[in-house]
C-alpha cells in the first residue's frame, strides 16, 4: 500500500502524478483475484445468459438480431463490472485504509487521485469492450458498424459515467464488504432495464419511455444504433443528451459527496 500513498510524490506534472498512481493501483488490482474475476471474467460469462433470455422473444418483430442484442449487452456488461463495480471496491478500500487522506496531503488533487485511481479500472473495460465487440462481431457474423462515431461515443460515455457513479456509490459505503452491496442496485437495475438483458423495443412503451432515463440506457441505445445504423438523429442527440446529464450530476454529485476519510 506504500507504492500507492508514494504515488503522489517525485513527479510535477498532472499526467505524471496520474501515471504514477495508475502504475501502483494496477499491482493492487493485480494481487487481487476477487477484483480480478469480478472485471476479467464475469463479463465474458453474462452474454451466455443473454443469449438464453432472447431465445423466446420476438427479435424479428422489433427488428433487432441475436447479434444487436448481444454485442452492446456485452459491452454493458464490461462496463458495469469491470469498470462500476471493481472502482466502487477500490475506492471504498483506498479510502478506508487512509491512502485517500494521506495522498491530498501531496501534489495530488482531488481529480487527479480519483483519475489515477480509476484507470486501470477504465483501460481494463475500454479493452474488454472492444475485445468482446470484436468477438460478438466474428462469432455472430455481424457486418461492420452502419454509424461508428455513435458506437465509440457510447463506450467513452458509459466509461467516464461509470467511474463518477463508482466515486459517488462508494461515497455511502462504509466498507468494501458493504460496498459489494452497495453496487447491486445499480448493477440489477442497469442489467434489466438499460437494454442489456432485455431490449427496450420488447417493452411495453411506458415501460420502456421510463428505462430510456436510466443511467446506462444511453449508452446501450448509442452503440446498438451506432452498429445497427438506424438510430436517427434526434433519439441520439436524446441519449447524448441524457448520458451526459447522468454523467454531470454524477460529477458534481461526487465532488459534493464524496468522503475522503473513513466513515464511522
Amino acid at each position: 500500500m506504500s507504492a500507492v500513498v508514494g504515488a503522489g510524490t517525485g513527479t510535477t506534472t498532472p499526467a505524471g502524478r496520474m501515471r504514477a498512481l495508475a502504475r501502483a493501483e494496477s499491482a493492487l488490482f493485480l494481487r487481487n483475484k476477487g477484483a480480478l474475476v469480478t472485471a476479467l471474467f464475469v463479463p465474458l460469462v453474462m452474454p451466455v445468459s443473454v443469449r438464453s433470455a432472447i431465445d423466446g422473444m420476438d427479435l424479428k418483430e422489433a427488428g433487432l438480431s441475436v447479434g444487436a442484442v448481444i454485442l452492446p449487452a456485452s459491452i454493458g456488461f464490461a462496463l458495469l463490472f469491470a469498470v462500476y463495480a471493481a472502482l466502487v471496491g477500490v475506492f471504498t478500500a483506498r479510502r478506508e485504509e487512509l491512502v485517500l487522506k494521506r495522498l491530498r496531503t501531496g501534489e495530488l488533487r482531488d481529480v487527479e487521485i480519483l483519475t489515477g485511481a480509476a484507470l486501470p479500472a477504465a483501460v481494463t473495460g475500454l479493452v474488454q469492450s472492444l475485445l468482446l465487440a470484436a468477438g460478438c462481431a466474428v462469432l455472430l457474423d455481424l457486418d461492420a458498424p452502419a454509424a461508428p462515431h455513435l458506437a465509440v461515443i457510447g463506450l467513452l460515455l458509459g466509461l467516464v459515467m461509470c467511474v463518477a457513479l463508482a466515486a459517488l456509490t462508494a461515497s455511502y459505503s462504509r466498507t468494501t464488504e458493504s460496498a459489494q452491496v452497495t453496487s447491486l442496485p445499480l448493477l440489477f437495475v442497469s442489467a434489466l432495464g438499460s437494454g442489456i438483458t432485455v431490449p427496450l423495443e420488447v417493452l411495453p412503451d411506458r415501460v420502456a419511455s421510463f428505462c430510456e432515463l436510466l443511467p446506462l440506457t444511453p449508452v446501450i441505445t448509442l452503440i446498438r444504433g451506432g452498429w445497427t445504423g438506424d438510430l436517427s438523429a434526434y433519439d441520439a442527440l436524446g441519449a447524448v443528451l441524457t448520458g451526459l446529464a447522468w454523467t454531470v450530476l454524477s460529477v458534481f454529485a461526487v465532488r459534493r459527496w464524496f468522503r475522503w476519510e473513513p466513515r464511522r
